[in-house]
């Protein structure tokens, strides 16, 4: 990874080079509005408070709940019962002894999911063990600092929920870790999973200058598959290996794991091995450069994709166009499309930019939003938790003057679990 600058004079540059994909994101006032005024959702339980328990009523413009039917509410109430969605729905008066949360002109949408992330050390501190090529027994967590000043410009940004990784400096980097971006409180506050899912790179980083096989692409892949192989064969001798613990539950579809694929040698080949030959639930991860003249294989295959931190490739055309990559797995029939920003690349808080700069090269702005919310929380098997405002789910919430994905708007609040963790009011701009 290259380091990333993240002042704010670069941060106001890109919004205003994003400017121009404001147009086509005022859609999502009108064109997906499928509940304005109708009923809300509620949770089983019910909505009075009891003892000890504590109840938020936020009262806003509008909601987009990104659930599956894509429903928005305008003007809105949601309700927040011990940090958990109890009701989303219509402006509604709030039931006895809720805190009344005034958020009028405010829009409230899910908090983002970012499934490529390198900032829960604070800074590169976490990312390579070069020794061997092969590292399935290490684990990001371990370099986990909550609350770190990355962190907090992550939340200020709207992104909630992170999949913390090792670097791509080797064939298979280790596991990650997912955690909330809580700017107070210790591991066990902040982390969902300590072993979240692993990570391998197939392409580029790890082609080494190191003497081992990893040198070569075929080499590389040898070196994956012999690891692969290794742990499903402990598995099925119910062989005790605590270095292939884990590896093995990835092979058994216990572990999602993340695939750093570059190009479209390393795209295919990804899906060839990950999900074709070994039907893990993997994770296509960049797909940069010339990867998407593979996409309608790679949709063919199943596997999910989650495209960045380059949005566009003007390199590989004959023709001199610049190329919108999502648009183009959109186009080939890509489902659950995700974004990242393989931060600090690109600014953590930038993730909403990843969306916009989508959409600005032709790729449906609304699946730009979902590919930063319930996609990545979908393919990670994070669902039933995040990605969308719904009854049950945690409250993590984002508050903005407009669109979260227009760079004209702010994001005022955020709420994780129910707590407010960012208020620009009270704390000042954070980026």
């Amino acid at each position: 990874m290259d380091a990333a600058t993240t002042t704010n004079d670069r941060h106001a540059g890109a919004r205003m080079r994003a400017a121009t994909a404001v147009a086509c994101l005022v859609s999502l006032v009108a064109c997906r509005s499928s509940a304005t005024g109708g009923g809300g959702r509620a949770s089983s339980g019910p909505l009075e408070l009891g003892p000890g328990d504590s109840g938020q009523a936020i009262h806003c413009a509008k909601v987009l709940t990104l659930d599956a039917g894509d429903t928005i509410h305008a003007p809105a109430t949601i309700l927040v019962k011990n940090g958990k969605l109890a009701w989303i729905g219509p402006r509604r008066a709030a039931p006895a002894g809720y805190e009344e949360c005034s958020a009028d002109g405010l829009w409230a949408s899910p908090g983002m999911v970012e499934l490529h992330s390198h900032i829960h050390s604070g800074g590169f501190g976490d990312t390579n063990d070069m020794v061997l090529p092969v590292n399935g027994e290490l684990r990001a967590m371990t370099a986990l600092r909550p609350g770190n000043p990355l962190v907090r410009r992550a939340v200020a940004g709207g992104v909630t929920t992170l999949y913390g990784i090792p670097g791509s400096g080797t064939s298979m980097s280790g596991f990650g870790v997912i955690y909330k971006s809580k700017v107070e409180g210790g591991f066990e506050d902040v982390v969902l999973h300590e072993v979240g899912g692993l990570k391998v790179a197939q392409s580029y980083n790890p082609e080494r200058n190191a003497g081992d096989l990893g040198r070569t692409r075929a080499g590389l892949a040898w070196i994956l598959e012999d690891a692969a192989d290794r742990a499903k064969a402990l598995r099925a001798a119910d062989a005790v290996d605590l270095a292939n613990e884990d590896l093995a539950k990835v092979m058994e579809r216990e572990l999602p794991v993340l695939i750093h694929c570059a190009g479209s040698d390393g795209f295919a080949a990804a899906a060839r091995m990950w999900q074709v030959k070994y039907g893990t639930r993997c994770v296509l991860s960049h797909g940069c450069f010339d990867a998407h003249a593979t996409a309608p294989w790679i949709v063919a295959t199943g596997a999910p994709i989650n495209a960045g931190p380059r949005t566009v490739d003007y390199m590989t055309t004959r023709d001199g166009a610049i190329t919108g990559t999502a648009a183009k797995y959109l186009a080939a029939g890509a489902k659950d499309l995700s974004l990242n920003t393989d931060s600090p690349v690109l600014p953590q808080e930038e993730l909403f930019l990843q969306g916009a700069m989508s959409a600005r090269y032709g790729a449906d702005d609304y699946q730009m939003l979902r590919g930063c919310t319930i996609a990545p929380a979908r393919v990670f098997g994070l669902d039933h938790r995040l990605g969308s405002l719904e009854a049950g789910k945690d409250a993590d919430i984002v508050l903005s003057t407009g669109s979260p994905l227009d760079p004209r708007s702010r994001v005022e609040r955020v709420y994780i679990d129910g707590a407010l963790q960012y208020d620009r009011a009270r704390d000042g701009q954070w980026f």
